[in-house]
C-alpha cells in the first residue's frame, strides 16, 4: 500500500480491508495466538463451539 494512490477513499478502504482480511488474518502468525494466524484460531473456536456437549 505503500506510496499508492486511490482515486477515492472508498477505493483505499476496500484495498485495506482486502489486504488485511487476505494477508494479516490468513498467512500472518501473532505470537498472542501461540504462532497461529486469527483464521486459524477462528476455526478452531467455530469448531469448538459447534461440536456437541459430552
Amino acid at each position: 500500500m505503500h506510496r499508492t494512490s486511490f482515486p477515492t477513499h472508498a477505493h483505499a478502504h476496500r484495498a485495506i480491508v482486502r489486504h488485511i482480511e487476505m494477508f494479516c488474518d490468513h498467512r500472518r502468525l501473532h505470537s498472542s495466538l501461540g504462532y497461529r494466524t486469527p483464521a486459524e484460531v477462528h476455526a478452531e473456536y467455530a469448531a469448538w463451539n459447534t461440536s456437541p456437549a459430552a
